[in-house]
Parts: structure tokens; sequence; C-alpha cells
């Protein structure tokens, strides 16, 4: 399949090869489909009330969530220096979703946490995600979707979900 782009920012996709201009056009699709899946739910978060966040919160959100995370582990998925992710966490923890705790093997880090409000937000994300997906899978059909993400699981590796800043 070739995916074209038009000055009206409309995709056409017909044999796609893996040359220069039409490889370029299949990653804006796709990085377009993840823009798209982010948005979503961030909007999604913030119509369940949880409105004075940023999409960028919600990638840090994903590596303190399960088990907590120090700032370092942060700063690292998140692709950006330790004293950034410092800045984020520190706002996250005044807005309440995150704490501090002492880090159960390492006596000179903390260990941040999530909140209960921390989990509420965490779980108005996954209803969010859900909702995009339903509205894709209207689209594309469930089995069409589940092929979708197996296809990309092959050729992606899972690596730390960072924000495109």
């Amino acid at each position: 399949m070739t995916c074209l782009y038009s000055q009206a920012a409309w995709w056409s996709c017909q044999d796609v090869s893996v040359d220069g201009q039409q490889s370029l056009a299949f990653a804006a699709v796709v990085m377009s489909a993840s823009r798209s899946l982010v948005d979503g739910i961030h909007n999604g978060v913030m119509a369940r009330g949880f409105d004075d966040l940023r999409a960028a919160h919600g990638f840090a959100f994903a590596r303190i969530a399960p088990y907590g995370a120090t700032v370092r582990e942060v700063a690292d998925h998140l692709g950006v220096t330790k004293q950034a992710a410092s800045q984020l966490v520190d706002e996250l923890l005044h807005k309440g979703y995150v704490a501090r705790r002492p880090h159960p093997t390492d006596a000179r880090a903390r260990l941040i946490v999530l909140t209960d409000k921390g989990w509420a937000c965490t779980r108005a994300a996954e209803a969010s995600a859900a909702d995009v997906m339903r509205a894709w899978a209207g689209v594309l059909g469930e089995q069409r979707i589940a092929q979708i993400c197996a296809d990309l699981a092959r050729v992606a590796p899972m690596v730390g979900l960072r924000p495109t800043w």
C-alpha cells in the first residue's frame, strides 16, 4: 500500500512499499494514530474530572504504577533529565496524585507511588482508552483491531512510553 499525504491533511493508503517517501507517509499515519489515541485518553481523563493534568503526566503514571518508581526511573522512562522529572513529580505531589515513600532497598532513594487520587485517575485513563478503542472498533471492527495490535507487537518492541514533547 502507498500512503499519500495531501495538503488537506487526508491520508490515502495504497500499495505501501518500503522506500523513502512512502515509508515516511506510513510512519506519519502510525504516529497520527498514536497521537489520536493519546489525545482521546487525555480528553476522556479531563472529562472525568481530572482537568489539572497534561497528557505527559499520564506517561509518568504509566511508569509509577503499579509498584512505584524513583525520580531517576521516571526520568529514564520519559527521556528527560532527572531535574525535569523531579519537577513533574513535585507537580503531581502538590496536586495529590503521588506520594513519596522510603525506598524498600535503597535508603538514599525515595519511591514515588500513586495515591488514591492517582489510582482513580489511572482508572479514568483506562476507561477513556476503552472509549477510544470502542470508537476505533466501530470503524475497523474488533477482530481487525486485535489483528493490528498483534501485527504491531510483532514489529515494535515494548519500550517505555514517552510523550512527544
